[in-house]
């Protein structure tokens, strides 16, 4: 069974927090509010996350410095940040956003099925990344298995062709090593 994919949601104030969870629900995405930068910063140390959706203006840590100590490390520079903001439509505070690498800048009031829409595809991509991740390790074994046996035939032959009499049986044994191994 595969993880499901977790939402990081970052707001100070629970209202906003609330809402937020109440227009995720029912997509395939846990959501994990956390009411701080700091906090937020604590849960990426512990969890994976498909995408967060982070206020930008909260007291002590605002949303623009926990971006940007999210950037830094190299667990988490990759997850994707919309910030969310009750600040007026101000172009700079858009600029500052995508200049910490945010992916998304919305002002509220904004439409919940776009915010969901967005979600989604994020969602979408952490599992298919998830997946094939899974799928190139599996691919990665596999090699190993044929690498294994192959170099168990090679044993096996350089016995067989050898002028010892008992190169049969260690050849054989070698093979059936080499197969129990490999799980095949």
């Amino acid at each position: 069974m595969t993880e499901m994919a977790k939402a990081l949601l970052v707001d100070d104030r629970k209202d906003n927090l609330l809402a937020l969870e109440a227009i995720l629900q029912g997509l395939p995405v846990q959501s994990v509010a956390v009411e701080s930068g700091e906090a937020a910063l604590k849960r990426l140390l512990v969890d994976d996350f498909a995408v967060i959706l982070l206020d930008a203006q909260m007291p002590d840590m605002d949303g623009f410095e926990t971006a940007s100590h999210i950037k830094r490390r190299e667990r988490t520079r990759h997850v994707p940040i919309i910030f969310l903001t009750a600040a007026d439509r101000d172009a700079q505070l858009a600029l500052r956003g995508y200049a910490v690498g945010a992916v998304d800048y919305l002002t509220k009031p904004f439409d919940p099925w776009v915010l969901r829409a967005k979600v989604s595809i994020f969602v979408d991509l952490w599992t298919k990344s998830r997946q094939l991740a899974a799928q190139s390790e599996a691919v990665r074994a596999r090699e190993a298995q044929w690498r294994s046996l192959a170099e168990a035939v090679d044993a096996a032959t350089a016995q067989l062709r050898s002028d010892d009499p008992q190169a049969r049986e260690r050849a054989v044994e070698l093979l059936e090593q080499a197969r129990w191994r490999s799980g095949t």
